[in-house]
């Protein structure tokens, strides 16, 4: 079937595939991944739909139609971990609805998931609100999705808008220990096609990434000042949780304001302003992050909090 087209998304950016027909082996669209995104066949994983969900591809012989694939799904393929031909996964996490028109109405209250402290936990966060489960192998996906959509565009994303020079930033973001703000988040919503609304506890309010793009479906993370959590509606009836929820719900929105206004009451957050950072090359202890941005353009050095 000469129209059978798929685009794929990778870190490394989109391509698009064809020289399929729905009626191909799931065999040979595996084959095909792997050819155009230099995965392994044993190591792809692949999500599709809106929001992103995990598409089953175990049987082989099956056929690209019965998988729930059509010409025009973006497909978004990520790498599994494999060790000696086995795939490494994280916990699983509780049950997980993605994709349920009636869970709009069930009652429930909005929590918080609470993900390490390991200076990836903004991509650990959004990585929970797609797949309901901490995964903190994450990261470096996401940080690569983010590292090609700077390099590629180096006009929007110039040293005035960065703060530092395009492939300096782009070094940067790779490092397991640099953190995460609203240029990675703004960049993570058009890759993933959500809307990220981040509750702002020191403040009091949403911010809401890709709110301009009037994408279908939001989720929700929260900030106290230095860490990221996400948030997820949690069931009286104690079924499956939910963290990917229609944007047209405004009962969301609602219950997530009334959250960053119960945390900023409670002072739930962290006081940037008085927070101590200390220099992890030289060691220099510094007062609140002014401090600690003039003192890392001038060295190039690596701020972490201090332990005392």
């Amino acid at each position: 079937m000469a129209g059978f087209v798929l685009r794929v998304k990778t870190k490394s950016g989109q391509k698009v595939v064809n020289g399929l027909a729905p009626q191909d082996k799931v065999a040979a669209l595996k084959s095909k991944l792997a050819e155009v995104t230099g995965i392994s066949v044993e190591a792809l994983h692949v999500l599709g739909g809106f929001p992103p969900k995990a598409i089953d591809l175990d049987n082989e012989e099956a056929t690209i139609a019965d998988s729930g694939i059509v010409s025009g799904d973006t497909l978004i393929v990520e790498e599994k971990q494999v060790v000696n031909g086995a795939q490494i996964s994280a916990d699983i996490g509780r049950s997980h609805i993605v994709n349920d028109d009636t869970f709009i109405n069930t009652p429930g209250v909005l929590m918080k998931k609470v993900v390490p402290a390991d200076n990836s936990c903004l991509f650990t966060s959004v990585g929970y609100v797609l797949n309901g489960k901490v995964d903190p192998s994450c990261a470096s996906f996401m940080r690569e999705i983010i590292a090609n959509a700077v390099a590629a565009d180096p006009e929007e994303y110039s040293e005035a808008f960065l703060g530092r020079p395009n492939a300096e930033y782009c070094t940067w973001i790779l490092k397991p220990d640099s953190w995460g703000g609203a240029i990675e988040l703004s960049i993570l919503s058009k890759f993933y096609g959500l809307e990220i609304a981040v509750i702002d506890s020191i403040n009091a309010i949403i911010n809401r990434f890709g709110e301009d793009q009037h994408y279908a479906q939001r989720v929700f993370l929260i900030f106290d000042g230095i860490h990221y959590d996400p948030l997820y509606l949690e069931p009286l009836d104690g079924s499956s949780i939910q963290t990917i929820f229609p944007t047209e719900d405004e009962r969301m929105l609602l219950e997530a304001a009334e959250l960053a206004r119960e945390v900023k009451s409670s002072r739930q957050y962290t006081d940037i302003q008085k927070f101590k950072l200390m220099c992890h090359d030289c060691n220099v202890k510094l007062n609140g992050p002014g401090a600690a941005r003039q003192h890392a353009n001038e060295t190039d050095c690596y701020i972490r909090r201090s332990i005392n």
